[in-house]
């Protein structure tokens, strides 16, 4: 089988849905046999989108099982983080390539991004008038203070609706009883 190549959008789809997904493929100290190809192809019929865990501390050799997985099965590679490795193949073998980046990207939008039609928003109908300027007020007139007046009163700042709390500390609340 040929392995399947996906988008940037929908591997990014794909990604967010295999966040929350535990590892159902656990390769032993054999590596990569032939019952295990088997228990990923039954995984992979079963849920679509899978987490493989390789027990290898060698990174070459992980890419290599991760190749080799998508080639023989036909999956498509979504992502490696470290041991794990996530794949996904479309259920329904006659599903092609198209249908399944339309399936993700409306996955996408039933996560809250982007839009329905694929497209950046339109802008609207009519464009914004800009507000009209708003005619000045007259400058008020400073009296000045003549010689031998007396000084205005200011008036004062508003008191504060509620007063402000003060907090006793144990001590003050008890010389106070």
């Amino acid at each position: 089988m040929k392995e399947i190549i996906l988008g940037r959008d929908t591997r990014l789809a794909l990604r967010a849905q295999a966040h929350h997904l535990d590892p159902v493929v656990l390769l032993g100290a054999n590596g990569l046999t032939e019952s295990v190809m088997k228990e990923i192809d039954r995984e992979l019929k079963a849920h679509e989108l899978i987490k493989v865990r390789v027990p290898t501390d060698d990174r070459e050799e992980r890419e290599a099982i991760y190749a080799e997985i998508a080639e023989t099965l036909g999956c498509a590679r979504v992502q490696m983080i470290g041991k794990l490795l996530v794949l996904w193949r479309p259920a329904d073998e006659e599903v092609t390539i198209e249908e399944a980046e339309e399936l993700a990207r409306i996955t996408a939008l039933s996560m809250g991004r982007g839009s329905v039609s694929g497209k950046a928003k339109e802008a609207p109908a009519q464009k914004r008038q800009p507000k009209k300027a708003v005619a000045a007020k007259p400058a008020k007139k400073v009296a000045s203070k003549k010689p031998g007046e007396k000084k205005k009163k200011v008036a004062e700042a508003p008191r504060r609706a509620r007063p402000k709390r003060t907090r006793t500390t144990k001590k003050a609340a008890m010389a106070k009883s």
